[in-house]
């Protein structure tokens, strides 16, 4: 459980949470507006099992309202930057707030393995000798996993990630590697857009290089 030090979130990695994703088509740009549960509620099952997309999207009135999760952080450390008072919003009884704002393409909803932009005005932080999890395209850059999902298989955790490479079905040379990191690892998008992607389990990724 992590521990508030005043600067950030430590002892994060294995804290649960979900996520909802109210989607909308404004002056030709589709977003999405990610609200969280996390340090809310620990995104409780039989709520988060009887959440009804289609009718919290006529609710809130959006095109689409999806699901994400529930989830578990892989980052040790968390810095958010906070500006005014938290949005925050219920869901079936579930409260989240307003954690970024993703920018998608139309071309490209559904999709995995495809790069999107997010503001969400964070720093993630992985320990010295912690297991990092990492996809390498092929243009150089390479995303770790910042948080496992469970949604779409419930069965998947932290000690089965070593071999989820052999399961995913990656883009043409790409690559899934697991390594020990030597240093922390830390990925500031305080000021500049951070850049995820996601599998086709919903695992999430952050682009760090």
């Amino acid at each position: 459980m992590a521990i508030d030090t005043g600067t950030g979130l430590v002892g994060t990695r294995g804290d649960r949470y979900g996520e909802m994703l109210l989607v909308n088509l404004a002056d030709g740009q589709l977003t999405a507006e990610v609200f969280n549960t996390y340090q809310l509620n620990e995104c409780p099952q039989d709520l988060w099992d009887a959440l009804d997309p289609v009718a919290i999207a006529a609710e809130h009135g959006v095109a689409i309202a999806q699901v994400n999760g529930p989830r578990y952080w892989l980052m040790d450390r968390i810095e958010k930057q906070q500006v005014g008072i938290p949005r925050i919003e219920t869901f079936g009884g579930i409260s989240m707030f307003l954690a970024a704002v993703l920018t998608l393409d139309a071309a490209t909803v559904g999709q995995y393995y495809v790069p999107r932009t997010v503001d969400r005005k964070a720093v993630w932080g992985f320990e010295a000798g912690r297991s990092v999890f990492e996809l390498h395209d092929t243009e150089g850059h390479s995303y770790v996993m910042q948080a496992l999902c469970t949604g779409v298989d419930p069965s998947l955790s932290e000690d089965t990630l070593g071999t989820l490479g052999e399961r995913l079905s990656l883009p043409e040379g790409w690559t899934y590697t697991e390594r020990v990191l030597d240093e922390p690892l830390t990925i500031d998008t305080t000021y500049v857009d951070a850049t995820v992607i996601q599998d086709e389990l919903q695992n999430t990724y952050s682009r760090w290089r």
